[in-house]
């Protein structure tokens, strides 16, 4: 079955999904799978530096389930395959379940899922990097619609789409901002990304969203620079308590889009009783999520966001819990704006060389704080551009409100809900899309541009005076104090595309070191 262009529903022979995303050593990862071939193999490996694996089995029968009609909301159903005994030995970390379909044709027998497997609180490191699993699923077409193509509740009970957990790595050519060399122009319209992906059977989900993506560029960096830390899923900070708990560093990473209230509380008090946070991420806490159980009372097995029309379409909007309400942190009727915990927010600046945004931006953060310590080591000065050979800031961002002080220094301009202590490290120019402004070849917003709907929702209307407020952005490197000096740190680097400057550029490797390494130490970062 496949059912459009960006829905690659048993485009292959075989798909599976895990029966949770998150697991404790000792515990038995179940995984459901449908299987067009007599036969189907599966391996576990853990992925770090590298690949290892650590479990198998072959030859296990295969049945095919089809996918039933509301698998996107509703998640699949399907029966329990294969049972994975989790270690009391295994480390906490991302593992990978390749599926392999025996006898089918060659380029369509392979699918992959995923679990986590979580530290035991008497193991726990230093570190713990929460995996943004709530923003995959948000952008996951499989089974029909995501919260891009008219889906208001996405099912995780359901495979990820083709290519978001593993594929063949291409450093350009699967990226929506892709870097732009001497002499090329600029793939506004994203034509080239939209080329590659429907060529090799890929959603569109690929640009923006999975573990092969973002996290793995910077788990894989980290650990072979001797960096190591402890993983869980979105989902974790709402349904393992004191998930947090002991760790001086909580890290973010790539795309993190969707929060719910629980989580975004569990943060705020690991900051507040003085854990640190850094976000390695753009459009970063945009949408408030709702976390709902499955019918059969699966724990938080699928999730809610109405987006645009949350404000006219959620049901809670008319009763007391109206600041649930799954559109964006920053409306007035949540009040819980992002930049209150990171410093900055999308409001002030969404998107670089993406579609009409900034097209043949810089791609890279001017530094113009160089005495910062996020800097140290890295031979930078005022005024010097870090990160654009690989194009580190877009297609996502977060911006700041920014004026200059009496010393031309470019400070943080007051702002409602703002947090406090703000430092501007970088600076790059940002922009917010309007309606026929995006490129062409996204699967969403044919009606609807962000640009109006944030002079809307945070002004109060639509008219020039506002859009001209919210038109013109930023993407920032920041660092914060949210909650005053008794609170911990937050380091903000506003981009999604960051992790793509950290297999070559060294000062991107350095700013990232500093961060994780100053951060994640209960001796502190350098003064």
């Amino acid at each position: 079955m496949n059912t459009g262009v960006d829905d690659q529903t048993f485009w292959d022979a075989i798909e599976g999904y895990c029966g949770r995303l998150s697991f404790a050593p000792g515990e038995t990862a179940a995984v459901h799978i449908s299987c067009q071939t007599g036969q189907f193999d599966l391996v576990v490996e853990r992925w770090a530096g590298q690949r290892v694996e650590v479990w198998e089995t072959k030859g296990v029968a295969g049945q095919y389930h089809p996918a039933p009609p509301n698998a996107d909301s509703e998640g699949c159903g399907w029966p329990v395959s294969v049972e994975i005994p989790i270690g009391q030995d295994w480390e906490s970390g991302f593992y990978l379940v390749t599926l392999t379909a025996l006898g089918a044709q060659r380029g369509r027998d392979t699918a992959h899922c995923c679990f986590v497997v979580r530290a035991r609180a008497e193991d726990r490191q230093s570190v713990l990097l929460v995996l943004a699993t709530n923003t995959w699923n948000a952008y996951n077409t499989w089974g029909g619609r995501s919260l891009y193509t008219g889906g208001h509740q996405v099912s995780f009970r359901r495979p990820f789409g083709r290519g978001m957990l593993c594929r063949a790595s291409v450093e350009r050519d699967d990226r929506k901002a892709r870097p732009v060399r001497r002499g090329e122009r600029p793939d506004i319209d994203g034509e080239i990304f939209q080329n590659y992906r429907t060529a090799h059977g890929y959603p569109s989900a690929i640009g923006s969203a999975g573990w092969f993506t973002h996290e793995r560029r910077f788990v894989e960096w980290a650990y072979r620079n001797g960096f190591s830390f402890d993983m869980a899923v979105s989902a974790d900070l709402e349904t393992v308590p004191d998930l947090a708990d002991g760790y001086d560093l909580v890290l973010s990473v790539g795309h993190d889009e969707y929060w719910s209230a629980t989580a975004r509380d569990a943060i705020d008090t690991h900051i507040g009783g003085g854990a640190n946070f850094a976000s390695f991420s753009g459009n970063t806490m945009f949408w408030q999520v709702r976390l709902v159980d499955g019918a059969d009372g699966d724990a938080a097995a699928h999730m809610v966001c109405h987006k645009y029309r949350a404000h006219l379409d959620d049901p809670v909007v008319e009763g007391p819990d109206r600041a649930q309400m799954t559109g964006m942190w920053a409306d007035p009727i949540v009040g819980r704006p992002e930049w209150s915990t990171l410093g900055a927010g999308s409001a002030f600046g969404l998107y670089h060389r993406f579609g009409q945004a900034t097209p043949t931006g810089m791609g890279g953060f001017s530094i113009v704080n160089p005495d910062h310590w996020v800097i140290a080591g890295t031979g930078l000065t005022y005024g010097d551009v870090v990160g654009s050979d690989d194009g580190v800031v877009g297609y996502e961002t977060l911006g700041c409100p920014v004026q200059f002080d009496d010393c031309q220094r470019l400070v943080a301009r007051p702002h409602a809900h703002q947090a406090s202590d703000i430092d501007i490290i970088g600076f790059a120019f940002s922009s917010n899309l309007g309606i026929g402004q995006y490129p062409k070849s996204i699967a969403a917003l044919n009606d609807q541009g962000d640009l109006e709907f944030i002079a809307d929702r945070i002004y109060g209307e639509v008219n020039d005076q506002n859009l001209a407020r919210v038109r013109r952005g930023n993407a920032v490197i920041v660092a914060c104090r949210p909650f005053g000096s008794t609170g911990g740190e937050v380091v903000t680097v506003g981009t999604t595309d960051w992790v793509f400057g950290l297999a070559s550029d060294v000062q991107v490797q350095t700013i990232t070191a500093n961060v994780v390494g100053g951060l994640g130490s209960a001796s502190g970062r350098p003064s």
